[in-house]
């Protein structure tokens, strides 16, 4: 049974559709290079890639091995030739698969950028909730759950604090590793 649009409310297909035009733009604005190393990455990556790459040095092996009459060996065991051809082949593959990880990975950064944003609105929205909510308690009278807990999480929250004792766990996780 696959889940029907229905199933998924308004906001959630509205930020389905935010993230697919996010993602359009970028691929879109990939230079021509991007898109060539892409495709050649992306194709080199296949099984259909492996299968041709299979059959042509098979096929060069055998010609050169003389197993194919009235075709002269133009590189004799032990395939100089082939190597220096695969060899410079693996250049530009690991040259063209480099250049799409460091795209991806400014996306990713630009990924991580826009996370580390929202969140932090997120916080500071829930921060306030919390303080209007207090006020309110306060006001009618009743009695919060956890007075303590409540103004703790209603403080305004130090980004650089939080960021350093996570440096200093980390540093410290090392130590023990």
């Amino acid at each position: 049974m696959t889940p029907s649009k229905d199933n998924v409310g308004h906001f959630i297909r509205q930020n389905i559709e935010t993230i697919a035009k996010l993602e359009a733009e970028f691929n879109r604005r990939r230079t021509r290079s991007d898109r060539v190393a892409d495709g050649i990455s992306d194709f080199s990556g296949t099984m259909t890639f492996v299968a041709i790459h299979a059959v042509l040095i098979s096929t060069w092996i055998l010609l050169n091995l003389r197993t194919v009459p009235g075709i002269k060996p133009w590189d004799p065991f032990p395939f100089m030739l082939l190597s220096a051809v695969l060899s410079i082949e693996a250049i530009f593959l690991s040259t063209f698969v480099l250049m799409k990880q460091s795209r991806m990975s400014r996306r990713a950064d630009e990924r991580a950028h826009l996370d580390l944003q929202i969140n932090l609105l997120a916080e500071r929205e829930m921060t306030l909730v919390l303080q209007m909510l207090q006020s309110i308690t306060e006001g009618m009278g009743v009695a919060a759950p956890s007075r303590q807990e409540v103004r703790e999480l209603a403080k305004e929250t130090s980004v650089e604090a939080v960021a350093n004792e996570l440096q200093k766990a980390m540093e410290e996780e090392k130590v023990i590793s």
